[in-house]
């Protein structure tokens, strides 16, 4: 009987110090950003200086725009999440006349920054407040950021084939 109040004890002490060891939600959602960056980052290194002005069909984004546009919403969505002013007026990057790829990999990694100084700054209690998103929608600041992240991954995805018209083999996928 000792032996096994002993052994109970101590998977519980394991138990209890693998959760005081674990990371916050902020941590991973922190993560999770700069893991999206980096591989934003290579994609945006991936594509050659002509392949910035590519698009698929007439109608459609450049490259350029794609990843100014990825950018417009991270700006868009943290504002929304921190009821802070974005520094940029809706779709005023992917406006903008300097589509170099320096200029665009300069953008988009500052509003990559954006988002992960913004979440740094809130703690978990303010994630879980709600906020009015698009005028219409009332989520968490937590799913802002969430609907954020989707965005971003969805016109990253895109850009996989703008990569490969342009005879580029895109970056391997990133999870983890």
């Amino acid at each position: 009987m000792k032996t096994l109040k002993l052994f109970l004890s101590v998977a519980c002490l394991l138990v209890m110090l693998g959760t005081a060891n674990a990371q916050a939600p902020t941590d991973i959602k922190i993560a999770e950003w700069e893991r999206a960056k980096a591989y934003t980052k290579e994609y945006l290194d991936a594509m050659p200086e002509s392949g910035y002005a590519l698009k698929p069909t007439p109608e459609m984004r450049s490259f350029a725009e794609q990843m100014l546009h990825l950018t417009d919403a991270n700006y868009g969505f943290t504002a929304t999440a921190t009821g802070e002013k974005s520094p940029f007026a809706l779709g005023a990057l992917e406006k903008t006349s300097d589509k170099s790829k320096a200029n665009v990999t300069k953008e988009v990694m500052a509003g990559y920054d954006y988002v992960i100084a913004a979440i740094k700054k809130l703690t978990p209690a303010q994630l879980e407040e709600k906020v009015k998103f698009m005028g219409r929608f009332e989520m968490t600041k937590d799913m802002v950021f969430t609907k954020d992240f989707e965005h971003q991954t969805h016109h990253r995805g895109q850009a996989t084939v703008y990569l490969r018209l342009a005879g580029v083999k895109p970056p391997q996928e990133k999870l983890f």
